[in-house]
């Protein structure tokens, strides 16, 4: 089962520079997309059938907004749309997929870079979040967890760690989060295999950030450790450009390839 994460940034936006074109060259078996800012009547449902994929999404109540989706080859067992927690199923941000044993989540986590108010609720949220999974797993024990978490983990995930020590996205209580996820069970695929630094899944759009690889990592395809076992490979795809993200992409070997 080959799986990409993806924040597009805005699927008609991401379609207009050859988005379709890339799905057609077969990237994965399942695609997880975060931020497609588009309600579902304005999803391009048939350029991405015509590419091989079924589409299920998820989007914000307000327009152009959050929202993520679900491209997949492979038919889901069971779709549930949000995780029961108000704003978070207000604002799109969670949709799961069952393949048989395995329990997929595609999720768009909060920034907390527009100020204060969304900081505080990204807290909030990442506490409604790690007691969704973790109730989830009970049921369903193999988990894996795409998206863009807008959380660098460690000083290897951003390109300058003292100069953003402050900053949301790599503030202290967050990355004790991730600390706390990896500490209980979960664990970072793409670290997994890879132990190298400068390697990032988002770069700002100034300063010539992406030309110069100043980057974070904030996209991650997380498992349970049950799935670990089935891990064959992970990597970052830095050289696919429709966003300001680069998609993420794990292999691992599944009763629902």
């Amino acid at each position: 089962m080959r799986i990409i994460s993806y924040n597009v940034n805005g699927i008609r936006s991401a379609v207009k520079k050859g988005f379709t074109d890339w799905l057609r060259s077969d990237p994965a078996d399942v695609v997880c997309l975060q931020e497609i800012k588009a309600n579902k009547e304005d999803v391009p449902v048939q350029e991405i059938n015509e590419a091989g994929y079924d589409v299920y999404s998820f989007s914000a109540q307000k327009k152009g907004y959050s929202g993520v989706a679900v491209l997949t080859k492979i038919k889901p067992d069971n779709v549930v749309y949000g995780n029961g927690y108000e704003q978070s199923d207000f604002e799109g941000r969670v949709i799961r997929l069952d393949f048989g044993e395995v329990t997929l989540i595609n999720a768009y986590f909060p920034s907390g870079t527009s100020g204060e108010e969304r900081q505080t609720y990204k807290f909030k949220w990442l506490v409604e979040f790690f007691d969704f999974i973790n109730e989830l797993r009970k049921q369903r024990p193999n988990l894996i967890i795409c998206g863009d978490y807008n959380i660098c983990h460690q000083a290897i995930d951003i390109h300058d760690p003292k100069g953003n020590k402050n900053s949301s996205g790599f503030l202290p209580e967050e990355r004790a989060w991730m600390d706390k996820l990896f500490e209980n069970g979960y664990v970072d695929s793409f670290r997994h295999f890879n132990k190298e630094p400068h390697q990032y899944s988002w770069w700002s759009n100034f300063a010539k950030a992406r030309e110069n690889n100043k980057g974070w990592r904030i996209d991650y395809i997380n498992v349970t450790e049950p799935l670990r076992v089935s891990l064959t490979q992970a990597k970052i795809l830095p050289h696919i450009v429709h966003s300001d993200h680069c998609p993420v992409f794990l292999e691992l070997e599944t009763q629902a390839s």
